[in-house]
């Protein structure tokens, strides 16, 4: 009788925990779609899928209407409050095919280059801060897949018109000094990052496997530092192979990275929440001896560019997403080339 009442208890916790959630899965595959952006009316995104596809019900708020969601950069659906009253989502995430990754030279080297496209953009409060998308070429050693160097090749950046600086309204700050160029160092040895001290999970798709990779840090107490207050820091690493692959860098496809964290200057009744994505999709792999390459400085207060790279078919550009919802008022900064 008792081992019943247990597995009742545990059924109807399962039932509330499911209720709590909206799963988004692939109207082709009916598998999980993880990394779905959903944009309410007002261009704050509200919600992000996990790598089961799920998102947080509670997330999605009735003043907003209508909502977009977005997935591999692209527009793939409108939805209205009424159509997130159920438990699972389906959406055609057929709008584009993986990109071939092209390998220029496949001879044994000292380095591996692997140059593609990035994007990197922050969020304060849901609302976007500023934004920043260019061509880097990472260099690792061949022999221990090593991170030797990022090389940024050309970028653009955009703020928006309203943030100002008010040391103690932490909300109104411009934050793009925080956006990075993605932290590649984990990907050629990513299998051996289930040796330490985070939740991993996988995920086995028609096309392609991922890998999540979850880590937290001051979840029960604050750190306090010339007046300012930070709180829950979390960061999910989503790195995705080729299907059945050995997870190495030729397999790549494609690494995500989102960095969490609450702030709030002592006079602040809230915390504020920081949202730091960062976005990198491969086009080309190479075999070098010689690891010299042309590069420029990753500077925010500017843009700098030669080629009008984003209008390649391919470039993940969110910037397009973006100024849908905030038009002029997403400025771009001065070409500095």
């Amino acid at each position: 009788m008792k081992k019943n009442i247990l597995l009742l208890l545990l059924l109807l916790f399962i039932s509330y925990v499911n209720a709590q959630t909206i799963t988004f899965i692939s109207e082709k595959t009916n598998k999980p779609l993880p990394k779905v952006s959903v944009f309410g009316k007002d261009g704050s995104i509200v919600a992000y899928s996990d790598i089961d596809g799920k998102i947080e019900k509670q997330a999605i708020k009735p003043e907003q209407e209508k909502f977009q969601l977005i997935y591999d950069n692209l527009s793939v659906a409108t939805l209205s409050y009424a159509d997130f009253d159920k438990e699972v989502i389906k959406i055609n995430d057929r709008i584009k095919d993986i990109e071939t990754v092209i390998i220029k030279n496949n001879k044994p080297a000292k380095y591996i280059f692997v140059k593609g496209n990035f994007n990197t953009y922050v969020t304060v409060n849901s609302k976007l801060n500023c934004y920043a998308d260019g061509i880097v070429t990472y260099i690792f050693d061949n022999k221990t897949k090593k991170l030797k160097s990022t090389n940024v090749g050309q970028y653009r950046v955009y703020r928006l018109e309203d943030a100002k600086f008010d040391k103690k309204q932490t909300a109104m700050w411009d934050y793009d000094k925080t956006m990075d160029i993605p932290d590649m160092k984990e990907v050629g040895n990513i299998l051996e990052y289930k040796r330490r001290n985070a939740v991993i999970k996988e995920l086995k798709g028609e096309q392609k496997d991922q890998i999540e990779i979850t880590g937290e840090a001051l979840q029960k107490k604050e750190f306090a530092f010339f007046g300012y207050r930070f709180f829950d820091v979390k960061s999910i690493i989503n790195a995705s192979y080729e299907k059945s692959s050995q997870k190495t860098l030729r397999d790549l496809l494609e690494f995500n990275e989102i960095g969490f964290i609450k702030l709030k200057h002592k006079t602040e009744p809230d915390y504020n929440q920081l949202v730091l994505y960062t976005n990198f999709y491969p086009t080309e792999l190479d075999f070098k001896n010689d690891n010299d390459i042309e590069r420029v400085k990753f500077n925010t207060d500017n843009s700098n560019y030669t080629t009008q790279y984003w209008k390649e078919a391919s470039f993940p550009n969110m910037q397009t997403i973006f100024s849908s919802f905030f038009k002029d008022d997403l400025k771009e900064q001065e070409n500095k080339k």
